[in-house]
């Protein structure tokens, strides 16, 4: 079976780079294709793959604003010449599932999700990119319907899709019009132990950004004057910084090493955004710890209310001061915590893949020389 792996851009290492990881390991002779790829920021096993890049990164050098880049990308995906390979698995929550394939070639795409600044953020990203120059965000909307389009003729291309949680199948079906089947992106339960110190702490571990609401984390422990540990760097870092009142921690990027042990110990683990899957929730309860989430999204499938952890219902500080007053009265078993995370473990998500793989690749042959046989 001759393989490519596509993913949209190898900007940093986040949990997409880490799902791209794992499919390298599966198949570690597989090329990866990919818009860029910033090498001083990548870790192994991608920094020993096959990157090839598009046009869009010229002799190699590093883009820190990619994002810039982004009107750019269809035609920059489309540009790979994958004629050589039997099957293509792209890994996509933008243009990586719009790669040209040729039509003995199956195409499954992993989609972490459906482009997003192009359906359910549209208004928001056109009103940031354009702050209140109003011909700009009319032409930002203008433009994100062109992207609309695109995305929705590209996710034709695809033969099969693959959601990484039951709540972006619902997208797919939505924007797509496509039936998918559903595996959950690995955690890496080997790195992360239950320990018996238990720490004075809250924890969250996540990329600053303002649709990750890391904002009610500091404002209901701010109110509560509880203990915050806050793990990640991110455009909204001066911001959060600025509301933060004397019990919060800005650790920024930590090692592995130190994020094991502020999971291992710290009384629960803060996850007030909407997210589609999530991971760092599986880290915290493969370290023994429970998750105190907001009740949508991809959290609902890694959270067990209750067992590995409690829903606040609103986005709201008020309703995430009452969650963690709640948390604070219960008792968590450490065991079934981390034995439930071990149901998303790497060895559960390569064995789903490569058996999905090699049953659709069988299924798209099938089909094929079926077509042939007919014609003929």
């Amino acid at each position: 079976m001759n393989i490519a792996l596509i993913y949209d851009w190898i900007a940093f290492m986040g949990g997409g780079e880490r799902v791209l990881s794992n499919l390298i390991e599966l198949y570690p002779e597989a090329p990866v294709y990919t818009i860029l790829c910033n090498k001083s920021k990548i870790e192994e096993p991608i920094k020993s793959a096959n990157v090839i890049t598009s046009y869009l990164q010229k002799n190699g050098k590093e883009i820190s604003n990619h994002r810039r880049l982004f009107p750019f990308m269809p035609t920059a995906i489309e540009s790979f010449d994958l004629n050589a390979y039997d099957v293509v698995l792209s890994t996509s929550s933008c243009v990586a599932k719009g790669v040209i394939t040729k039509p003995d070639c199956v195409h499954i795409c992993y989609c972490l999700s459906p482009m997003r600044y192009a359906w359910e953020f549209s208004y928001e990203t056109a009103n940031q990119m354009a702050g209140k120059n109003k011909l700009v965000n009319k032409f930002l909307k203008y433009f994100l319907t062109f992207i609309r389009m695109w995305d929705y003729d590209s996710a034709a291309r695809v033969d099969y899709f693959v959601a990484i949680s039951n709540h972006v199948a619902k997208r797919i079906k939505k924007h797509y019009h496509r039936d998918c089947a559903v595996i959950y992106p690995p955690v890496r339960c080997d790195l992360f132990h239950p320990s018996e110190i238990d720490g004075d702490y809250y924890l969250c571990v996540s990329r600053l950004q303002e649709y990750k609401r890391i904002d009610l984390a500091i404002e209901a422990c701010n109110r509560l004057k509880k203990r915050l540990v806050i793990i990640g760097t991110g455009p909204d870092e001066e911001k959060l910084k600025s509301m933060a009142g004397p019990t919060i921690e800005f650790l920024g990027r930590v090692s592995d090493e130190e994020t094991k042990k502020y999971y291992a110990e710290c009384k629960a683990f803060l996850f007030p955004g909407e997210e589609d899957f999530g991971i760092t929730p599986l880290e915290a309860q493969a370290s023994g710890r429970p998750v105190i989430a907001y009740g949508r999204g991809g959290a609902l499938e890694t959270v067990i209310e209750g067992k590995t952890g409690i829903f606040f219902p609103e986005q709201t500080v008020e309703s995430l001061i009452a969650a963690i007053s709640r948390c604070e009265s219960m008792k968590f078993d450490k065991e079934f915590l981390r034995k439930h995370a071990e149901e998303f473990d790497v060895p559960v998500f390569k064995q789903n893949i490569k058996k999905f793989v090699e049953e659709k690749t069988k299924e798209y042959n099938g089909i094929i020389n079926k077509n042939e046989c007919i014609n003929n």
